[in-house]
């Protein structure tokens, strides 16, 4: 193995390494930001993820001019890695896609409680006639167009692809570690 090919392989590690690793940790904590409602935790989690999602493209390019040096394309167990890496991408789009709509609905459901408080201080200032003096609703229902209550989940269905489809990115990241580390 020549200094260029140790080169590459040690490359190809340290992206593995140090990019895998966190965006595997980002996709895998954000569902719990998300049920949170902490929108500059998922904002920052959304910026993590996309960020090492396209420094892991390193790990995928060192991989593949090391196995062009090695001449090592005609094994199967590369090809089922590149796939399988590629398809961990695939997923990583759509993850990403998911924490932008959780951002939004977040983002949404905010705006639309600052505006309901909003509301509800401008009716305290002016008392309607016949209105409680106290200034108290006493047994309001929960109206459709009303924000949500604080219990209330948000952007459940984002919440549960992320945790799914982070969990299959990282059962193939563990598939392609045993098929490098048992081949190589």
């Amino acid at each position: 193995m020549s200094f260029t090919d140790r080169l590459l392989l040690w490359l190809h590690i340290g992206f593995a390494i140090f990019t895998i690793g966190p965006v595997t940790v980002a996709i895998m904590s954000t569902p719990r930001y998300i049920r949170k409602r902490n929108l500059v935790v998922v904002q920052y989690l959304y910026r993590t993820t996309r960020i090492f999602a396209i420094i892991s493209l390193g790990v995928l390019i060192a991989g593949v001019v090391l196995a062009n040096q090695m001449s090592d394309f005609s094994k199967p167990w590369l090809t089922v890695s590149l796939t399988l890496f590629v398809v961990a991408l695939a997923l990583l789009v759509l993850i990403l896609r998911d924490q932008h709509r959780a951002i939004t609905a977040i983002q949404e459901a905010e705006a639309t409680a600052e505006e309901a408080a909003a509301q509800t201080a401008a009716g305290q200032a002016a008392p309607q006639p016949g209105a409680d003096p106290a200034g108290q609703d006493s047994g309001a229902a929960q109206l459709p167009g009303d924000p949500p209550a604080a219990g209330v989940h948000l952007a459940h269905v984002e919440r549960g692809r992320i945790a799914s489809l982070g969990g299959v990115v990282s059962v193939i990241y563990l598939v392609i570690l045993v098929l490098m580390v048992w081949n190589g």
